[in-house]
């Protein structure tokens, strides 16, 4: 039985990219988007698709690229959609990338964002195939680095104006009942701000607490993989890696993971692509 892993990382192969040209202009560029993402998305879950307008010299009409997941699922889809009509008059051409990748974006491990983990796990595994829990999620610190505006005698609140740093730390369990399967995530964030009152500050603490909690969970399904079987079933492992066993004390995990808030993940692909 053929099977193929999945991780819970940007796709950057080839053969899980497809470029889609020859459609018409008798509908909107969102219009083709929403019938495409009905068309692909059938074979699999997709990692990215957009649709552009052709180029000015070009005949009228847009083209498309769709990357995803699988390289199992972007082949079906390529077999069975290229040459159809589906949804217009004139039959689709689709064919799989054969853009050259870099040797640095090929050995590269890019985790996903935290929507994409939550698309891909639930697209998978179905809503109720995980769950998490947080162990800790913790403010490691509550600094004033200028104008006096450290925590203060009585309830540790902020002067106005000053220039206060909040931390937090953040480890929980990822949880995969029906596979027996359990990991763990890690992450550290903070964040500089101007305080201009207590407000501000309770809005960056719930902020920040979010964030958190998000990018830990990144953490703990970046040691996921997903194995698709041929009959369509899915099976999870975890990877071992020298953090599978944290202390639940967080001052122990304060190393992993650090981000900034304004931190940019950047998933936006190039339409440079050559065919096959």
């Amino acid at each position: 039985m053929d099977v193929e892993m999945v991780e819970f990382v940007v796709p950057v192969e080839n053969n899980k990219t497809l470029f889609v040209w020859n459609l018409q202009s008798l509908l909107t560029e969102a219009q083709i988007y929403d019938r495409l993402f009905g068309v692909f998305s059938s074979f699999g879950p997709l990692y990215l698709l957009k649709v552009r307008p052709n180029a000015p010299l070009q005949p009228s009409g847009f083209s498309a690229i769709v990357k995803f997941f699988s390289a199992s699922h972007s082949s079906k889809a390529q077999r069975q959609t290229d040459g159809r009509l589906l949804f217009q008059d004139v039959p689709l051409k689709v064919r799989l990338s054969s853009k050259h990748t870099p040797h640095f974006l090929s050995d590269s491990s890019r985790p996903l964002s935290h929507a994409r983990c939550l698309e891909l796990a639930n697209h998978c595994l179905g809503f109720n195939g995980w769950t998490y829990n947080i162990i800790t999620l913790k403010e490691l610190s509550d600094e004033a680095e200028e104008g006096g505006g450290g925590a203060e005698e009585g309830g540790g609140g902020a002067e106005e104006g000053g220039v206060r740093r909040l931390r937090f730390g953040c480890l929980l369990q990822l949880n995969f009942p029906r596979h027996g399967q359990t990991t763990r995530g890690a992450a550290v964030v903070n964040d500089s701000f101007t305080c201009t009152g207590p407000e501000v500050l309770l809005h960056k603490r719930c902020k920040l607490q979010k964030l958190v909690r998000d990018k830990a969970l990144v953490q703990a399904f970046n040691t996921v993989l997903l194995i698709l079987l041929e009959n369509g079933k899915v099976m999870v492992e975890v990877k071992q890696t020298s953090d599978q066993i944290l202390p639940e004390n967080i001052e122990g995990v304060v190393h992993v993971n650090e981000f900034d808030l304004d931190e940019d993940e950047g998933e936006d692909e190039e339409w440079d692509l050559t065919v096959s």
